[in-house]
């Protein structure tokens, strides 16, 4: 008898629960160092994405871990492409819905880029000191005619997907993405919570991204970009309890993709 085939829609479903488990792995390792920095509990500073993916690295099988996490972030980029392109979300063609659909593509790309780094230092053992891809792309887009107009584009949408998911934290409106009906109430009004602060923290974190990507686009000074461990200095430099509740705020928001991983609520697919 020959093997039947997963269908296009069930591998989809696939590859979403195990991006929402590994975007969710690397916010919660990213967020007990830097609860262990805001604590005073680290030798260095605020944590950077690389120290991360060098924790996970340490961790037993931890090179198997890395390519798995890389791996796993292709699933969720998966998921937001069809997000936009399949319109899984029912937003429709109007002008607003269009514009949503543009931020699900807009956020595929940046976690592609994520799973990029993550196989990079996954293959090299380490991230290569000469690698400043990043920084050379921006600075080639602040050099173009027109390149602070499209930095303080992205600052300007950094800082709304910042609002709106400040927006969905305390409008409830996340609830849609976790299937809840197996849980008792308490278990539901804890999920209900846990969400609500993690989706805060990440919007905290966002919000200061694109503060500080609109100001170097305004200065025309690409130095003045600030990435997780910029945001997180940053947020040291306010107090440690600031840094602390962010930093917890993220452990939280991973815990809960682990959530969203186990009961997804995948429409359209």
């Amino acid at each position: 008898m020959p093997a039947i085939l997963p269908s296009p829609a069930a591998s989809l479903k696939v590859w979403a629960r195990v991006g929402f488990a590994s975007l969710g792995f690397v916010y919660l390792v990213l967020g007990v160092l830097a609860t262990m920095a805001a604590l005073g509990l680290r030798s260095s500073d605020a944590p950077s994405q690389q120290e991360a993916f060098q924790a996970i690295q340490h961790m037993p099988l931890g090179q198997v871990l890395l390519w798995l996490t890389a791996g796993g972030l292709l699933g969720y980029v998966a998921w937001r492409f069809a997000q936009a392109l399949l319109d899984t979300e029912n937003q429709g063609s109007a002008v607003k819905g269009l514009a949503v659909r543009g931020f699900y593509v807009f956020s595929g790309l940046l976690h592609a880029a994520l799973a990029f780094y993550t196989a990079k230092i996954a293959w090299h053992g380490h991230l290569p000191p000469s690698d400043n891809t990043s920084q050379s792309t921006l600075r080639s887009v602040l050099h173009h005619d027109y390149g602070q107009v499209l930095l303080a584009l992205v600052g300007l949408i950094v800082l709304g997907a910042g609002v709106v998911q400040l927006y969905r934290a305390w409008s409830g409106k996340f609830d849609t993405d976790v299937q809840v009906s197996p849980f008792t109430h308490a278990q539901r009004l804890l999920v209900h919570r846990m969400g609500q602060v993690g989706y805060s923290a990440r919007g905290v974190v966002l919000l200061i991204m694109g503060y500080f990507c609109f100001r170097a686009a305004q200065h025309a000074n690409i130095n003045e970009i600030r990435d997780t461990e910029g945001c997180f200095k940053a947020l040291q430099a306010m107090s440690p309890e600031a840094l602390g509740a962010v930093a917890l705020g993220l452990v939280v928001y991973g815990l809960y993709m682990f959530i969203q991983a186990r009961f997804p609520i995948l429409r359209r697919v």
